[in-house]
């Protein structure tokens, strides 16, 4: 593995201590990706997290949202507060196209958003971490499962982890294709959207193709709705707020000359705040009823929760700003991104602490394919640059010196 060149002392202090492993932690990485699980399914991840924790040792704690797994370090340097480090493990049921050695030995799965990186950056970090545990408070490992729609924070925050350890504040890093290798952003407020998907069916009577007075034209009535729901958000919710209404299926009617009396709708919405959801909700259901109406028709909508927004809370996320400005320079640390409508499951432990995700540069490129892509592959480069973060910032938290 190539190393990156950074000029601050942070990185050449952390390059010279451990650049030895380097090789050893992309071994980590490559593995992991070729042996991909989906939600709840990491087993054989779990166990390899575990073992890479008792080989440094840790006494790691399984079975956190059934294959979670949390350890944690208490430094030699007195009491202090307790600051976790999350890393997600899951996959996601893609069949992978790269031709590399360490693609996919499981058909159907793959690791297309970057959480086998992710895995290994933290297991990295720990050992890093063990090795110089020479500061005040406690650090907790947080491997979570079944972030991919699975809500497997959610899962452990029920279960109580946070208070389990005592966590005070909680950080995250995610990999950003797009960023060039050697940058982090840093978001304060909302960084993820929050989600909800929906189903909508308009009901009435059919009737001959060929005779529409006879009944309601409900293709007809679905299309307006599609089409006019655009021109709603647009106009009903505030220019300064980000609103996403997507229709993502369309299902009706099983004849050629039949005009069907059910038409079923589905998609998902994006919003940065409960307050826009409701709005874009209220907004939908209007406008659904006021076109059924118009055709003597009626609605039924079904909401299914996603994921909550993620905001970061300001201070940690000036923190965490602060920290990776000491590893990779200030100006590579960009505090002007646009959040993304995309959604993580992250904010489930920001709903409860203090905290902040971060988006580490996965770099353009083959390497730094697009997330969710069949040709993505994490870019190893950044493992050790993650690494180095995660040790810096329980430094700089946790009041050690050096």
């Amino acid at each position: 593995m190539e190393p990156l060149t950074l000029e601050s002392p942070v990185w050449q202090r952390w390059h010279d201590r451990w650049h030895h492993r380097f090789a050893e932690w992309q071994t980590w990485r490559r593995h992991l990706h070729r042996h991909p699980e989906l939600a709840f399914q990491e087993e054989a991840t779990a166990t390899f997290v575990a073992e890479r924790l008792r080989a440094i040792g840790l006494t790691p704690q399984t079975g956190w949202a059934k294959t979670g797994v949390v350890a944690s370090i208490t430094g030699t340097m007195g009491a202090g507060p307790t600051i976790a480090l999350r890393a997600d493990m899951d996959a996601l049921p893609l069949e992978e196209a790269n031709t590399f050695d360490h693609r996919s030995c499981h058909p159907g799965r793959m690791h297309a958003c970057g959480h086998d990186g992710h895995t290994a950056m933290l297991l990295a970090a720990a050992e890093a971490i063990a090795a110089e545990p020479d500061f005040a408070g406690t650090v907790v490992f947080l491997f979570q499962p079944a972030e991919e729609g699975g809500g497997g924070a959610r899962v452990m925050v029920e279960e109580g982890v946070l208070d389990a350890f005592a966590i005070d504040e909680i950080y995250a890093l995610h990999n950003w294709p797009g960023l060039p290798v050697g940058t982090f952003a840093v978001h304060t407020g909302p960084v993820m959207a929050g989600t909800k998907s929906f189903d909508l069916t308009f009901r009435a009577s059919g009737t001959h193709a060929a005779m529409p007075h006879l009944g309601a034209d409900l293709i007809v009535a679905a299309s307006q709705f599609v089409t006019y729901v655009q021109s709603a958000i647009s106009r009903r919710i505030p220019p300064t707020e980000a609103a996403v209404f997507s229709v993502t299926q369309f299902h009706g009617g099983t004849a050629y000359n039949v005009l069907p009396d059910r038409v079923t709708l589905a998609g998902t919405v994006r919003a940065f705040s409960d307050a826009t959801m409701l709005h874009i909700i209220e907004t939908a259901t209007h406008l659904a009823t006021a076109i059924a109406a118009s055709v003597g028709a009626e609605t039924e909508w079904r909401w299914h929760d996603g994921y909550p927004p993620t905001v970061n809370d300001a201070t940690a996320a000036e923190n965490a700003a602060r920290t990776a400005a000491t590893v990779v320079g200030a100006e590579r640390v960009l505090r002007d991104q646009p959040p993304s409508m995309g959604a993580e499951d992250f904010a489930y432990f920001l709903q409860k602490r203090p905290g902040a995700y971060l988006w580490i540069g996965n770099g353009p490129g083959e390497g730094g394919c697009v997330l969710h892509n069949s040709r993505y592959d994490f870019n190893d480069a950044i493992l050790p640059l993650g690494a180095a973060f995660w040790w810096r910032l329980v430094r700089d938290r946790l009041a050690s010196e050096g």
